[in-house]
């Protein structure tokens, strides 16, 4: 999955961008204070991507 495609999910479920890392960004979830990271990466594989949204509370993206 495109890493773009990602942040657009992410987005489109409430959460938001709380701060880049050297080689992450960390993402947080308002509705439940959930946070994690997302690899800087142009493609990110579909297990790491559904471990992201379960990691936020939010559905996966397929």
């Amino acid at each position: 999955m495109k890493r773009r495609d990602l942040i657009s999910h992410l987005s489109q479920h409430g959460c938001r961008l709380v701060r880049e890392g050297g080689e992450h960004s960390i993402w947080e979830n308002p509705a439940n204070n959930a946070r994690t990271s997302i690899p800087r990466h142009r493609e990110i594989s579909d297990f790491t991507a559904v471990r992201i949204c379960k990691q936020l509370g939010i559905p996966a993206p397929f």
